[in-house]
Formats: structure tokens, C-alpha cells, sequence
């Protein structure tokens, strides 16, 4: 072989050598941005995901969201369903070379639900968590919970050795204002370490050699999270190959994205339901020229807020026919909507409905809106803006980045909003979840029923069919108090569901990649070219 062949074989090896170490390195862009690495600071899908690479739950849910043993290999329930026992997998080691043992789980028990924390619902209040051994952990509970794990795939654990000597024993609340070291580092179990964070900047991860779980799908050996806000730049991006994988298309540039060539967009029905919330607990809403009551302690007037909403037209003309309106805060997929039907929109109705309320020319109400977390957030809010101002309703919105829109609105922030948009996928995928966390009164002494309750609706004959749905084995029966229940709050127009949004994905052709229907982007299913 002569010399100049030599080169050139050496030539084309490193090229081949080159591209196979660009094609493990996957480069992500969301609308939003990863603001805290604390696992317990936001209870929110895409956190969810991102803080998935570096940590893990005792459990996990897979491709099809079934619940599958993770940190802990398997669990039994005694006969009166008052104990469970978990036993942990054995040689797993956090990032930074301690070993998981027993007492990590109990130290993540108690932080979960310590004050800060945005997951306390994650724990019944009283359970107590007892070390049998280093590998075994007993929960007794006061009360029957057959889906006392069922979220345990976002409880992630903690290192206790580790949150000790760094000070991040306490859970980093949403609004606070100094970075702690548990929001800027991570030390988890899982299939990718952080390697560096700049929040709101960059985040990389580099894959865990010694990831306990031998079953690796994806060929990765690093993730480059960037978040884009801006819609055109993040689908140009894609375009350009300057990205792999972006979440969400723009509803507007999905045909755009498929006919590229290099690119598509993958599709599919979500489990999150889209609602607007009220602020029913002040006596006098914190941003309202109302003084001295609270205009949606009254039912007509948050009827007159749902009748005011155009429903239709949000979904051909802000979602381009790419959602499903809903009359409940469940999507179809895990409750069936049989029987519930949305109020019909009627703007001469709602006028009439807050004139009755004792406002003939309406009031003017702040709205609190994320403008980088759903599809289309900020354009829906604009939208319900203009129709509420149809009915003599003055709306002054606040839309902003979701890090300053969570930091405001949830119980770290104080639940300071009088009008909100949010989106909500029960962590348990059942209707229970949504009763509890959402349309449950919340601030009980020793309950976290109702953490993310933002407006404070609070129904006790919900709170009591809620505490019997929990425990209640016969579905027929079950799924009739579930039905009653939903029933209450609609016809209190406890809140204004708008609609289940639909996944878009953009994704390299060069990627396979997983599309769960909980919106996860879970990068550790991913491979590469």
C-alpha cells in the first residue's frame, strides 16, 4: 500500500471515528429552561424528565407508563393493606461513589415532605418509613392506599450523606432567591451525571459507566439541553441540524418541519389537560379593582367566566384543530367523559350571569399565564383575554417564562394569583390524583391535600368521596364516586378545563426516540446514528 493511500484510509478512519463520537452526543432544545437540579423544587412534566437523567425513584414507568421496580426490586403488601415492604437493589451507587442503602430512602422521605418542597403530596402525611435492614424499608400507613406508589417514579432519591455535608437538607423552595447547592448540582443513582449546569443557559450530561441497570437502550454518551424560547429559532435549529430533538414544534410549523427532509415531527395524543384556575380562599383577590369581596367566591361569576370562552375557536385558531376540548380535569384516556358535556359558550349569558352576580359592568382581574410551558400558553391566554373582554371583563395579563410564572403561583410562592392558566398529567395516571392535588382543600393541618389547588376550591363532601375512592377495591364502585365527585365540581364551576393539548416533537431522522404520553422526553430511550 503506498504512502498517499495510507493517508487517506487514516483520513477516512478519522472521519468515521469523528462522526461516530458526534452521533452519542444528543443535543436537546425545549421552550423552557431547567432552573433548579433540586428533584423536590417543581413538580412539573419537563423537570420531571430532565431531573430523570441524573436521579430515580424506587420505581419507574415504562415506554407504556407501567409501573416497573427501579431502586427498588420488588415490594409486598400485607392483607389488611397497611404495610408495605420495599426491597432495594443492592450494589447501586450514587455519582459520587457512596452507596444506596435504606437510609437514603428514609432521608428522601423526609425531605419530599418538608416545608419547600413541591412533591409532598408524593407521601401520605403519615406514613412512617422504618429501616428493616440497609435493603429493606417498611411503610405503615393508617389507612389503605392501593396506589401509594404510583408516582414514586418522580420521588427521586437523595443521597443523605451527600445533601448533609453540601447544606441541602431543605428542599429549595420555588421562589427562593439564593441558588442552593442541591439546585446547581446533582448526585443521583441514574443513567446520566451532570456534568455542568448554567441555569437558563445549558446543561450537560454525560452518561453514568456504572449505571446499576445493564439493560442500556440508548448509545448516548452525552445530552446537550439547551432551552430556546424563541419558536422560529428552535425550529431553525432543528432544521439546521444545530439540534436533534426539539419539544414542541410550533402547532404552525409542523407541516414545515415534515416536509424538510432531514427532520419530522412525531404526534400523539397527551394525558395533560389544559385548565384555568381561580382564586376562590381571599376574601379580596390580590389583583382586582374589586375591593372588599371576592368576586369568584360566587358560582355565576366563575360560570360566567366559562360561558365568556370560545372553546372552538381556541382550537382552530390557536391550536389548528391539534387539541380536544374537555369538560372535565381528566383527560378521556383515563376517565371516560360519558355523561359530562362542556357549558356552552354564550357571551350574552355571561353578561347576563355577572350582572345578577352584582357586576352589571363587569371588574378587572389580573391573569397569571406561562408563556415557554405549553403549547401555545401565552396565545391561548391572549385569546381569553379578548372573549373575556367581550362579556366586560378587563384582564391584565401576566405572561411570563415558567421559573418566574411557578415561582409566583405555587405554595412556596404563596399561591399569589387571582386568575391562572396551568396544565396538569395526574402523576398517578388516575382520577384520584386529580381530586387530591387539584380540586382538594387545601392548608389541612397535617394533609397535603391540595398542594396544587392554586385557587383553593375546597368541597368536603369531595374531600370525603376522594378519602373513599383511595381505598375502595370494587372499580364499578370506585369509578361511581369518581363520577360523583366530578359532577360537584362541574356543577360549582370549580374550574374552566379547556382541553388535552397533542405532543409535537420534532425529532432528527438520525434519532429514534420513545414518545410517552405523559410528555416525557426521555432521552436515556434514545439512539443515535
Amino acid at each position: 500500500m503506498s504512502f498517499k493511500t495510507n493517508c487517506l484510509a487514516a483520513v477516512a478512519a478519522l472521519a468515521l471515528m469523528c462522526g461516530a463520537a458526534q452521533a452519542q452526543t444528543l443535543r436537546y432544545a425545549n421552550q423552557g429552561e431547567l432552573k433548579s437540579l433540586d428533584p423536590y423544587t417543581v413538580n412539573e412534566t419537563t423537570t420531571n424528565a430532565h431531573l430523570g437523567h441524573p436521579y430515580e425513584g424506587l420505581t419507574a414507568r415504562g415506554k407504556d407508563l407501567k409501573i416497573e421496580p427501579a431502586l427498588a426490586e420488588k415490594w409486598e403488601v400485607s392483607d389488611d393493606g397497611l404495610k408495605w415492604r420495599f426491597f432495594l437493589r443492592k450494589g447501586v451507587k450514587f455519582h459520587n461513589g457512596e452507596d444506596f442503602t435504606a437510609d437514603d430512602v428514609i432521608f428522601s422521605a423526609e425531605r419530599v415532605r418538608a416545608p419547600g418542597s413541591n412533591f409532598t403530596t408524593r407521601i401520605p402525611t403519615d406514613a412512617k418509613f422504618t429501616k428493616v435492614d440497609d435493603y429493606t424499608i417498611d411503610v405503615t400507613l393508617s389507612s389503605p392506599n392501593p396506589i401509594l406508589n404510583a408516582q414514586w417514579d418522580t420521588w427521586y432519591i437523595m443521597s443523605k450523606k451527600w445533601a448533609e455535608a453540601n447544606n441541602a437538607v431543605a428542599p429549595t423552595p420555588a421562589a427562593a432567591t439564593t441558588p442552593s447547592h442541591a439546585s446547581l448540582n446533582a448526585n443521583g443513582t441514574g443513567p446520566f451525571k451532570i456534568e455542568s449546569h448554567q441555569p437558563g443557559v445549558k446543561t450537560v450530561f454525560k452518561v453514568n459507566e456504572n449505571w446499576w441497570n445493564k439493560k442500556v437502550e440508548h448509545n448516548l454518551k452525552e445530552i446537550v439541553f439547551t432551552p430556546i424560547a424563541s419558536d422560529a429559532t428552535r425550529v431553525a435549529a432543528l432544521l439546521s441540524g444545530e439540534v436533534d430533538v426539539i419539544e414542541p414544534v410550533p402547532i404552525q410549523d409542523i407541516q414545515r418541519v415534515n416536509s424538510a427532509g432531514n427532520v419530522q415531527v412525531m404526534t400523539g395524543p397527551e394525558l395533560r389537560t389544559i385548565f384555568l384556575g381561580m382564586d376562590q380562599t381571599r376574601d379580596e383577590l390580590l389583583e382586582s379593582n374589586v375591593k372588599g369581596k371576592n368576586p369568584f367566591k360566587d358560582p355565576k361569576v366563575r360560570q360566567a367566566f366559562y360561558q365568556a370562552i370560545d372553546i372552538e375557536t381556541i382550537k382552530s385558531r390557536v391550536m389548528r384543530g391539534l387539541s380536544t376540548p374537555s369538560p372535565l380535569m381528566i383527560a378521556p384516556e383515563l376517565f371516560p367523559h360519558a355523561g359530562f358535556a362542556r357549558a356552552k359558550f354564550d357571551t350574552e349569558a355571561a353578561k347576563k350571569l355577572l350582572a345578577e352576580a352584582g357586576y352589571p359592568n363587569g371588574f378587572e382581574v389580573g391573569m397569571d399565564c406561562p408563556n415557554d410551558r405549553y403549547v401555545n400558553d401565552g396565545q391561548i391566554c391572549q385569546a381569553v383575554v379578548g372573549m373575556l373582554a367581550r362579556a366586560g371583563i378587563k384582564v391584565n395579563l401576566n405572561a411570563q417564562p415558567k421559573g418566574q410564572y411557578f415561582a409566583k403561583v405555587l405554595k412556596s410562592g404563596g399561591y399569589k394569583t387571582s386568575f391562572y392558566l396551568l396544565g396538569w398529567t395526574p402523576g398517578t395516571f388516575d382520577s384520584h390524583n386529580v381530586l387530591n392535588d387539584i380540586l382538594g382543600c387545601r392548608d389541612v393541618a397535617g394533609s397535603s391535600r391540595g398542594e396544587s389547588n392554586l385557587g383553593g376550591y375546597c368541597n368536603k363532601k369531595v374531600d370525603a368521596l376522594t378519602d373513599k375512592i383511595l381505598v375502595e377495591p370494587d372499580t364499578a364502585k370506585r369509578d361511581a364516586m369518581i363520577k360523583e365527585a366530578f359532577k360537584i365540581t362541574v356543577d360549582e364551576f370549580a374550574y374552566i378545563p379547556l382541553h388535552q393539548q397533542a405532543l409535537a416533537w420534532g425529532v432528527s431522522k438520525k434519532v429514534k426516540l420513545t414518545q410517552r404520553a405523559d410528555n416525557s422526553v426521555l432521552l436515556y430511550y434514545a439512539t443515535k446514528e
